[in-house]
């Protein structure tokens, strides 16, 4: 609750770690066999794994050599009749532009997912998606742990049965899922951590403005 008032998003889901992030997003959006999903081959191997592991296929589009994103320029030549979904990161803590993304998600009807495991507390005209909270991250645990950020109620219900062994309400298994549960421990700590996010990032830019100006 304190992660989806943070973000201004209606729904926050929890998970073991920003991997599941990324393969539970792909499946509850029925992502799989026969399936292409534009990516970004400058990240980390999750992102193209995740796609793997839901049985559908990555296609690479170059980045830009400025902030290491993909470059929105290149998409739209890649799409393809077996196109689903465009699964873009935020590397680094520096925002995709996402304006291009959306038009050609309108434009195709393709699914969008963000890869912002990087970039806890990256505001970009409201958008966020898959969050970790590895311990390298800008918000980290004791260990392991993931996210979900989404505003639609049928994704968030159906991400967490899925994540739930795919049990529903009455302890039925209506789908094959997985066990991705956040940690109780970890979830205590991120909660005490979130409150110092806004600190920590500040204090992260003047770090790395410093660097820029020496």
């Amino acid at each position: 609750k304190e992660r989806a008032e943070y973000h201004n998003v209606k729904y926050a889901i929890s998970c073991a770690n920003g991997t599941d992030a990324l393969f539970l997003s792909l499946k509850a959006l029925g992502i799989g066999e026969g399936d292409e999903v534009i990516t970004t081959p400058f990240t980390f191997v999750a992102t193209a794994g995740a796609i793997v592991n839901n049985g559908a296929k990555p296609v690479f589009v170059d980045i830009n050599p400025d902030d290491f994103n993909i470059n929105v320029d290149l998409i739209e030549e890649k799409i393809t009749s077996k196109t689903k979904a465009i699964l873009f990161v935020h590397l680094f803590g520096q925002p995709t532009k996402m304006e291009k993304i959306m038009e050609l998600a309108q434009k195709y009807g393709l699914y969008v997912i963000e890869d912002a495991a990087q970039s806890t507390g990256l505001k970009y005209k409201g958008h966020c998606a898959c969050l970790s909270f590895y311990l390298t991250k800008n918000l980290a645990g004791m260990g392991d742990g993931g996210a979900i950020l989404t505003n639609d109620k049928e994704l968030n219900d159906k991400i967490r049965m899925i994540k739930n062994h795919g049990i529903n309400e009455t302890y039925v298994s209506e789908v094959v899922g997985i066990n991705s549960r956040l940690d109780s421990i970890q979830a205590a700590i991120l909660r005490i951590k979130l409150k110092y996010l806004d600190k920590s990032l500040k204090k992260r830019k003047e770090n790395a403005q410093y660097y820029c100006e020496q």
